[in-house]
């Protein structure tokens, strides 16, 4: 058989950085990407999205973000930069290549594709990362609810909207980001089981990943002390709270239920909704690994610092809290990447040939 040294399964940020990181090790990893582009979910997300983080600190390894590096990089720049970093990196990616499922056998990792095509590889990096896959929580009377429900995965622009009752559920930087950006067209109200929490963009005066940069908060290896990943405050120049003070959106804890069109709130009150849009995170996705045993609780992989527990040979890049703050950001995955990089050269390195 055709023996792959490295697969790397997803060619978005987390992908082009595993390449980049085993092509530096001397490694030719084929890349598979399910979309048509090597730009992962980025081109899907709502379209006034930017970046938390400046563009000085949100470059993958090798290239930097091109233009002004205090700015808060567009939705589309980053699509942009992730497809001309593909280019640069000169690596044999495949797209429009969905793999269905992996198998282990005999230290050979068999990936079947989508259309039964089959690949054989040494080694697979599972670079799928942590935002392709809504998490939709079990709210009652969600499944019944007459009005629109949309993941924010779906959500694309505030016009539709327009004079219209939303709920917002989630209390993160993108159910924030959401509602204020709603509030402007429609009646919006923030649903949480939590208080919102902030924390200033620009403690000091300087931004907040300068601070996590120089005191170095942003690579402490902590991942593997946490048993879930934690929640991150919503970053914050002030807008949002003086927002939420003044109504637009309003916040509120979370409903008691959804009814028909309506929503009751656990104070006793009542009112018609149009629409509910859940802000409430992703899960990781990788139900083609699900035949090798290394899934856990709610589909997070069994690893330490990216590394398969007990499989050697598979590694994953992109996951939150993987080993640190940035570990599934663009700022972070180079990192990671280079480590699990050295883990698996080794690893092909020392493997037996394939046979024709």
């Amino acid at each position: 058989m055709d023996l792959i040294d490295t697969l790397v399964i997803g060619a978005g940020q987390s992908g082009l950085a595993a390449a980049h990181a085993l092509r530096e090790r001397g490694i030719e990893p084929v890349v598979l990407e399910a979309g048509d582009a090597p730009t992962g979910a980025w081109p899907a997300y709502y379209e006034s999205l930017t970046l938390f983080s400046p563009a000085r600190y949100s470059a993958l390894p090798g290239m930097a973000f091109p233009g002004d590096p205090d700015r808060h990089p567009h939705r589309d720049e980053v699509v942009a930069y992730l497809t001309a970093y593909a280019g640069r990196l000169d690596a044999d990616v495949r797209t429009g290549h969905r793999v269905r499922s992996v198998e282990h056998r005999d230290g050979v990792f068999t990936a079947e594709l989508a259309d039964g095509r089959t690949l054989h590889a040494r080694a697979v990096v599972a670079a799928t990362g942590g935002f392709t896959n809504p998490y939709r929580p079990a709210l009652p009377g969600l499944d019944s609810f007459a009005g629109t429900v949309l993941h924010a995965a779906e959500y694309r622009r505030p016009e539709p909207f327009a004079g219209r009752r939303v709920v917002v559920v989630g209390g993160g930087n993108s159910a924030v980001q959401i509602a204020a950006e709603l509030a402007e067209h429609a009646r919006v109200t923030i649903a949480t089981r939590r208080g919102l929490r902030f924390a200033p963009q620009r403690p000091f005066g300087r931004d907040l990943h300068f601070w996590y940069t120089v005191t170095g908060l942003d690579i402490a290896p902590v991942g593997r002390f946490l048993a879930h990943p934690p929640t991150v405050p919503v970053l914050d120049t002030g807008r949002y709270r003086a927002a939420i003070a003044a109504g637009r959106p309003d916040h509120r804890p979370m409903f008691a239920a959804l009814e028909a069109d309506r929503v009751h709130w656990r104070d006793g009150g009542s009112e018609r909704v149009d629409a509910v849009i859940l802000a409430t995170g992703y899960r990781p996705a990788l139900d083609y690994l699900t035949g090798l045993d290394v899934l856990g609780t709610a589909g997070r992989p069994r690893h330490r610092g990216g590394l398969a527990t007990g499989l050697p040979g598979l590694a994953f890049v992109g996951l939150e809290w993987q080993r640190s703050l940035s570990s599934a950001s663009i700022r972070g995955v180079g990192r990671d990447a280079d480590r699990i990089a050295r883990h698996l050269a080794s690893l092909v390195s020392h493997a037996p040939n394939g046979t024709g």
